[in-house]
């Protein structure tokens, strides 16, 4: 063990844990109320707004509780080909969004 890993108990760990799900469920709640708020003209800020709080969220699930923060560099890899590959099928997805067959309509 390095001398920056300090031994993990399990009251530590519990601690951590209800911490995290007390932020997760603020997030929840605030994105909630984020929703019902009256912010601007339209829906747009208010989208962006949740979708930042869903960011957040997913940081703090991922991070801590399915412990990607404290992964190996074999993981980190992993999670970059998938993220890439997710990003390319989404980007083959859009392009042949106006490819159609010949002979069949459009509409």
């Amino acid at each position: 063990m390095s001398e920056t890993e300090k031994p993990v108990t399990l009251q530590s760990y519990i601690r951590l844990c209800t911490v995290i799900f007390i932020v997760v469920m603020c997030a929840v709640g605030s994105m909630i109320g984020t929703s019902f708020a009256h912010i601007g003209e339209g829906w747009t800020a208010k989208v962006a707004i949740i979708l930042a709080i869903a960011a957040v969220n997913a940081f703090l699930v991922a991070g801590y509780l399915m412990h990607l923060l404290s992964e190996k560099k074999l993981i980190y890899t992993v999670l970059t080909f998938t993220v890439i590959f997710v990003i390319g099928l989404f980007g083959l997805t859009l392009w042949a969004m106006t490819d159609f067959p010949v002979g069949t309509a459009t509409h």
